[in-house]
């Protein structure tokens, strides 16, 4: 079961919206060899990226994450960041359906 409500306020910010955007496409956002398709993108390439301190974008990720809509993984000391696509997959036909 997906938390629309939460995913709602995830996607109510235009930063988080972007990280889900650069994860879509990790290859061609981060083209530095940041992209590691077996466990996704390292959270301090999207603070890179991003611009913002560490502990703003650690919080919207943080966000995201809680919605369901990021997957991270730890390797070591390093997470790493993924689009979880099943969940995103169930609020759009939520939304198809609903709306």
């Amino acid at each position: 079961m997906i938390d629309t409500n939460l995913i709602h306020k995830a996607l109510a910010n235009p930063l988080r919206r972007d990280i889900l955007l650069w994860l879509r496409a990790p290859a061609e956002t981060f083209p530095d060899g940041y992209a590691d398709f077996g466990r996704g993108v390292p959270v301090q390439a999207i603070h890179a990226r991003s611009g913002l301190s560490q502990s703003t974008v650690s919080a919207h990720i943080a966000v995201l994450v809680e919605a369901g809509l990021l997957v991270p993984r730890r390797a070591g000391q390093w997470i790493f960041l993924s689009r979880n696509e099943d969940v995103i997959r169930r609020f759009v036909e939520q939304i198809r359906l609903q709306l």
